[in-house]
């Protein structure tokens, strides 16, 4: 498990934006509950300060090439840069 990578990035929104925000992750998982591409495992969570964290795994280039995760990117919601951190699984359960 530990050569397992996994990219984390966390972001926050410009003033106002986060539902409008929220709404694009969500159009982006009805997207993937849809067509359900192997390979990629993808998490999204909304974080108490108001940030928004995002991991994913596997073949990342089937997200870049949905039209639900190209609109979130383009939306121009997010207040600065995301940071993107590449990570290493230590442990999982289940």
């Amino acid at each position: 498990m530990g050569s397992e990578r996994v990219n984390v990035v966390r972001y926050g929104t410009k003033p106002g934006a986060a539902e409008a925000n929220r709404a694009k992750v969500e159009a982006l998982f009805a997207q993937l509950a849809a067509e359900q591409p192997e390979g990629l495992t993808y998490h999204a969570f909304e974080l108490p300060d108001g940030q928004f964290l995002h991991i994913s795994s596997g073949n990342t280039e089937l997200l870049q090439s949905l039209s639900a995760f190209k609109e979130f990117q383009q939306a121009g919601l997010m207040d600065g840069a995301p940071e993107i951190t590449p990570s290493t699984v230590v442990g999982r359960y289940p």
